[in-house]
């Protein structure tokens, strides 16, 4: 199982799960319902370890992200981080405007055919335990950036320190323990589904939201490309072209870091200045990205539908709003994105475990897609900055941390 990918073992585990959820129905439900009430009490562990974990993602990947972002080379930094956030934003109300238009005529009615809750039709876990968090998502966002912005403004080597070992442990507890146990937890979430019938309409949305979302990363990338053509007075088809590589190398890599060398190398051919491409790419490749909003928006749209919740405006604009800044704490392995955002997900749109489950397995099936609209978006967003920076007497130093969405 260790040579088959994230996205292959969730495809097995939904596919057995499926499979196993419809034996079940057929024997005597005694026996049926306790072993999905067994894999129900999983999930209601591993959910509760994800909840306690998630205010530290948030500070040991945001704190020294933000101080690493270093206090020299103000213009440059301050125009870059501002077109990021600006770009991801703006990738975000797209989604938010194009799902929460599109996806009710594709999903159908939620709420006339699906439950309100898929809780209260699943099974439940054998006993209960809660594992309360050491803090709120809002407090740990608040402290990371108090330290990040600090170690920044005294450059405090000491400190960093710290919270780069600290961030080792948390990517060490990502990678070795929740992303491994992922697919029992979504194997486990769609058996419940199955066994209590809901699993056809959820599979049905798959494919709809999965293809709404590849048009949108191709719109996002036309919109960027054309904005950096009519700066530069280039053909915008043709500075994608140049930028294509970057798109493929990170399709097959599923990773911003591994294709940074690539996405480097194209930048430079599509006329921006080495300077400016050697200081951006490393640090969009932390702090941009619209194609994993554009995902996570889509996603969460198509989440909410199915089970019946309204999706409203004010409630989504700060959702895409903070999402822009807590993605800089994406840690670095495959579907970090997703892990960066679960805490949003439950505080400010209310998701259950079931749906955080649901929006976990949408995210990964096409992660590799988002992350390749990620970095070759930073193409679009290097020449845009090196149209307008400024000379300085500092030369900006490489940006660290480069991360995998």
């Amino acid at each position: 199982m260790k040579k088959i990918g994230l996205l292959g073992r969730i495809v097995i585990a939904i596919a057995l799960a499926v499979g196993i959820g419809s034996l079940l129905t057929k024997i005597p439900e005694k026996y049926g319902l306790w072993f999905v009430e067994l894999g129900a009490t999983f999930n209601m562990l591993f959910g509760g370890f994800l909840s306690f974990v998630v205010p530290l993602i948030i500070i040991g990947f945001i704190a020294p992200g933000i101080a690493k972002l270093g206090k020299g080379s103000a213009k440059m930094l301050g125009l870059s981080t501002g077109l990021a956030y600006l770009s991801t934003i703006a990738a975000g109300i797209l989604a938010f405007f194009v799902a929460s238009n599109l996806l009710p005529g594709l999903i159908g009615n939620p709420a006339a055919e699906q439950i309100s809750d898929p809780s209260e039709a699943l099974a439940s876990a054998l006993f209960e335990l809660e594992i309360e968090p050491v803090m709120g998502v809002l407090t740990a966002l608040i402290f990371a950036f108090l330290m990040g912005i600090g170690m920044a403004a005294t450059g405090s080597k000491t400190l960093l320190s710290v919270f780069d070992e600290f961030q080792q442990l948390i990517e060490k507890t990502i990678s070795s323990v929740i992303i491994p146990l992922l697919p029992f937890h979504i194997f486990g979430v769609f058996l419940n589904m199955t066994y209590a019938g809901q699993v056809a309409s959820v599979l049905s949305v798959f494919a709809m939201v999965f293809v709404l979302i590849i048009a949108m990363h191709l719109f996002m990338l036309l919109i960027q490309y054309t904005a950096a053509g009519a700066l530069t007075h280039r053909n915008p088809f043709s500075l994608l072209k140049i930028m294509a590589p970057a798109y493929f190398t990170a399709l097959g890599t599923q990773s911003s870091a591994a294709t940074i060398p690539v996405t480097v190398r194209q930048a430079r051919k599509t006329g921006a200045s080495d300077k400016v491409v050697n200081f951006t790419v490393p640090l969009f490749a932390n702090i941009h990205l619209s194609g994993s909003t554009i995902t996570l928006t889509t996603c969460a749209i198509g989440v909410m539908l199915m089970n019946g919740m309204p999706v409203s405006i004010g409630p989504m604009i700060q959702f895409i709003a903070v999402l822009g800044v807590t993605m800089i704490a994406a840690p670095g392995v495959p579907g970090g994105a997703v892990m960066a955002a679960l805490g949003l997900l439950s505080s400010m749109l209310g998701f259950t475990e079931p749906m955080i489950a649901l929006m976990i397995a949408l995210y990964m099936a096409q992660d590799s897609f988002g992350t390749a609209t990620n970095v070759t978006g930073d193409g679009a967003l290097a020449i845009i900055t090196d149209r307008f920076a400024t000379s300085t007497d500092t030369t900006p130093a490489t940006p660290a941390g480069t991360k995998t969405v």
